[in-house]
């Protein structure tokens, strides 16, 4: 199992399965309307199930011992039972958003005067106490990437930066699974990710396409036909139209002097595999990073704390011959020092000085030249991205419009070099 899908491994009980069991056939036979409002009878009302026997089941669940730790697993699988069916067909996806809002309203029905009144009340509180939970966090996330119908390039800059997530599929596997994830559920935002990842570039390639057919007409005898002929397409991205141009042609292009970055990180590995030793290697590294960093902003600071950082990166191993796992965890501890550490030390202002001096195509490059190098950190970067994503995800867009930039670029520096996606013509824009 790969290291984004290893979340939680827990005991499933007889009851708990008996509850999937039931959701899973019915969920084979019923349309989604109906779920939802099955959904609600069980979960958030507590009380009027048609199924007496499930609704026993439930109880049990509740009542548990072990319900106080379990039940945000057992209600995010039933969630997620839906989920993944509904996602698989377009005309259902609609129902996603429906079903996770249903955990935002109030019980529509008293469960006092019933027999099982105890029971309905720990059930309502078991889910009150879910919407605090990051299982809940991820599914108003999925929501909010299946059921977002207006352009979210076009939100207001006074829209929280979370309204975004769905602009960038790097984010999925870290912002849409919890612990406790099935493989199920792990499968499902797979499949989102690669979907939405393919989108993008199709998308991406018809707006170059466009901008070079467009450019090719200005310049013929007729530059009217441009505007008659060509059926517009929209600029995927929330950069400026000339600010896509640079920064594709930065990703894409040989924009390190006549090699690529692609070239560049080819040429490092050659060289470095002729290094005899892990100290040996280290000092390479440091050259290949500096080599793409302002001069007058590299003698600041920045390149003794890159040498710093690289000095003492598993300096027990500096005798030794450079290996994979050396190279992995200096990549990944690189990234923690170029972008963020952890969720429990979200310290970025390397990150935000890189950004405000060298500029988002130069720090991104910094970025792309080390995931080129090892492919393994690649979803390390991810996460780092995903751990700035979750720190600012209530703040106002317009107050993070320097973050928003950084996953724009990285979205265009993953997709070009990291996917089939081909903009060599990229230079007849």
């Amino acid at each position: 199992m790969s290291t984004w899908t290893a979340r939680y491994t827990r005991h499933i009980a007889e009851e708990e399965q008996q509850l999937y069991d039931h959701l899973l056939n019915i969920v084979q036979t019923e349309m989604p309307s109906q779920l939802v409002q099955r959904f609600r009878a069980l979960f958030i009302d507590g009380v009027g199930y048609p199924d007496e026997e499930t609704s026993a089941i439930l109880d049990k669940i509740a009542t548990s011992k072990a319900a106080d730790q379990e039940f945000r697993f057992v209600l995010n699988r039933c969630c997620h039972i839906l989920i993944n069916r509904w996602q698989a067909r377009p005309q259902f996806q609609s129902y996603i958003p429906t079903l996770v809002d249903l955990f935002e309203s109030t019980p529509s029905r008293s469960g006092y005067e019933l027999s099982r009144s105890r029971s309905v009340r720990r059930v309502r509180e078991l889910v009150r106490d879910f919407t605090t939970t990051e299982q809940y966090l991820t599914l108003r996330r999925l929501a909010q990437v299946m059921g977002q119908t207006v352009d979210s390039g076009h939100l207001a800059g006074n829209e929280p930066l979370g309204m975004l997530i769905r602009r960038y599929p790097y984010l999925y596997d870290h912002c849409l699974l919890a612990e406790g994830s099935t493989y199920e559920q792990q499968q499902t935002i797979r499949q989102l990710r690669s979907r939405a990842q393919r989108q993008y570039e199709i998308d991406l390639s018809q707006f170059v396409t466009y901008q070079v057919r467009r450019s090719q007409l200005s310049r013929s005898n007729l530059p009217e036909n441009a505007t008659r002929v060509l059926q517009p397409v929209n600029n995927p991205t929330l950069l400026p139209d000339q600010e896509l141009y640079t920064a594709l042609k930065h990703f894409a292009g040989k924009s390190q002097g006549i090699y690529t970055y692609r070239d560049l990180a080819q040429c490092f590995l050659v060289h470095s595999s002729q290094t005899a030793t892990f100290h040996g290697f280290k000092d390479d590294l440091y050259q290949y990073i500096t080599s793409s960093v302002d001069t007058e902003y590299g003698s600041r600071q920045f390149n003794n704390q890159l040498y710093t950082q690289l000095k003492n990166t598993l300096p027990e191993s500096n005798s030794q011959k450079m290996n994979d796992f050396l190279l992995v965890r200096t990549c990944s501890q690189l990234l923690n020092f170029l972008v963020v550490e952890s969720l429990q030390k979200p310290n970025h202002f390397l990150f935000v000085d890189l950004i405000s001096n060298i500029g988002p195509a130069l720090t991104t490059g910094l970025l792309l030249k080390i995931v080129l190098i090892c492919r393994k950190v690649k979803p390390h970067l991810e996460k780092r991205f995903s751990i700035l994503f979750n720190h600012y995800e209530a703040f106002k867009r317009e107050a993070v419009q320097w973050l928003v930039q950084a996953m724009e670029y990285l979205n265009l520096a993953l997709s070009t070099n990291f996917s089939t996606l081909d903009l060599s013509f990229i230079s007849q824009w």
